[in-house]
């Protein structure tokens, strides 16, 4: 006959392994979901960047014959004015997926995208259909810019609150992993072509490629994301009584945190498109360097990168979000001028490498933390709304317009003056980082 003790210490093992049982399934639960959507985000930016990698090759297509820069320019403005639909397209979503879900956004922002990286995919160039072809090109970029303006504020608001607490800026910063990994795909993509394809070729009918497969992906996505869970922070926020998500609501009864966010964005997000996206061009158009040796220093430059996010990420679960966005500014206001000035002059792919590393690196303070800052300064009835739409009028004011003003700069004979504004920016987002509150300790993001 067994004692009570006995059966009482039978049923406290069953308990426990019980509970490590739901804790292992929650666990698999989240990864699956996070997993889930970082790939989904990984498609959504690498058609997005896909744009900026082959600009140097499809700019004579769309644009009348002129000189490399001009064309470049030509570029650079439509790629501004994807931009300039961001905001609306993070207004319209970022209510959408307060609304409605996370899920249903991510679903919502990935079937845009794809719409834009065919339509560009099969336009003829300006040879063949004369003003109508740029007319295409900018009406596409403005579908994803639709599609990207929403995407960032419900991934970022979907990986925050899928990720515990202690672990929450570890898995948020998968969302800048997915951006750089789309990033890299693209450029993947490009050192592919230009590996088995002539220069003529790729710039014939070669860069219409890489839009096909952004489709094509963008398709796969859309299923991906339609078995997606729902978080508990969004199912938790239907029961209260709070207003609707809204601009109005937005700026009304959080002037503050929106204020925020657009401030400590501006000089980041900045410094992130001066680092990466107009730094190839940079390679090629002031230091000199072959398309193809651009495109190699800034893919290994962006893997190191991208290994980094994570690493920061799960710092910032420890010493708090505050003090690495305070380092991005301090490092970003010290090193910007030197960086470029010094990489304009430089002919030595090592040494380019090595700088663009070391501008990467700096940023990494910003980028590997900016999302779960933002999800964790709002409630979760307009969370997606309050991380998407400041940071779209951010990165359409400054990131979208910053190869636009890099090469007008440039073109005007005052290059250095591109160097200077970049540090300028980060200086008053630093001033931003330095008066915050350090989100880590007063989230409200409540559910763990």
């Amino acid at each position: 006959m067994r004692s009570p003790g006995a059966g009482s210490a039978c049923i406290l093992r069953k308990n426990y392994l019980m509970l490590m049982e739901n804790s292992l399934a929650d666990r698999r639960h989240r990864l699956k979901s996070i997993l889930g959507g970082s790939a989904g985000n990984m498609v959504e930016w690498y058609d997005w960047y896909v744009y900026s990698a082959f600009t140097l090759y499809f700019a004579p297509i769309f644009f009348p014959k002129g000189d490399q820069t001009a064309q470049l320019l030509n570029a650079a403005a439509v790629f501004a004015v994807g931009f300039l639909m961001r905001p609306i397209g993070a207004w319209i979503m970022g209510i959408y997926a307060d609304r409605k879900g996370r899920k249903a956004g991510l679903t919502l922002s990935v079937t845009l995208m794809c719409l834009g990286s065919l339509m560009i995919a099969v336009t003829p160039g300006y040879d063949t259909i004369g003003t109508l072809a740029p007319v295409i090109l900018v009406f596409a970029r403005l579908l994803q810019g639709i599609s990207v303006g929403g995407e960032y504020g419900a991934s970022a608001t979907y990986l925050s609150e899928m990720a515990g607490k202690s672990r929450r800026g570890f898995f948020s910063s998968f969302q800048y992993v997915t951006l750089i990994s789309g990033q890299l795909l693209a450029l993947g993509v490009l050192l592919i072509l230009q590996l088995f394809m002539s220069e003529q070729e790729i710039e014939t009918w070669g860069w219409r490629i890489p839009f096909f497969i952004g489709g094509i992906l963008a398709v796969l996505v859309f299923y991906l994301r339609r078995g997606l869970a729902e978080t508990q922070s969004y199912k938790n926020a239907q029961g209260t009584k709070e207003p609707r998500s809204s601009g109005m609501t937005l700026f009304v009864k959080y002037p503050r945190e929106a204020f925020t966010v657009l401030a400590l964005t501006a000089g980041g997000t900045l410094a992130f498109y001066a680092y990466t996206t107009y730094l190839q061009k940079f390679l090629v158009n002031t230091s000199g360097f072959s398309r193809e040796t651009a495109s190699q220093i800034t893919a290994a430059a962006l893997f190191v990168f991208m290994l980094l996010q994570p690493v920061a990420g799960s710092l910032s679960d420890r010493v708090g979000r505050k003090p690495l966005m305070v380092g991005f500014g301090i490092l970003g206001v010290m090193f910007t001028y030197l960086i470029f000035s010094t990489l304009a002059g430089t002919s030595n792919p090592y040494t380019a490498f090595a700088l663009c590393l070391g501008a990467l690196v700096i940023v990494t303070g910003y980028t590997s933390i900016n999302a779960v800052v933002k999800a964790e300064m709002f409630p979760a009835h307009i969370r997606a709304l309050g991380v998407a739409l400041p940071y779209a009028l951010a990165n359409t004011i400054f990131g979208g317009t910053a190869e636009y003003v890099a090469l007008w700069l440039k073109q005007a004979g005052v290059e250095y003056g591109f160097f200077i504004y970049v540090t300028v920016m980060i200086g008053l987002s630093l001033i931003v980082y330095l008066r915050m509150k350090d989100t880590r300790d007063h989230s409200l993001i409540h559910e763990d």
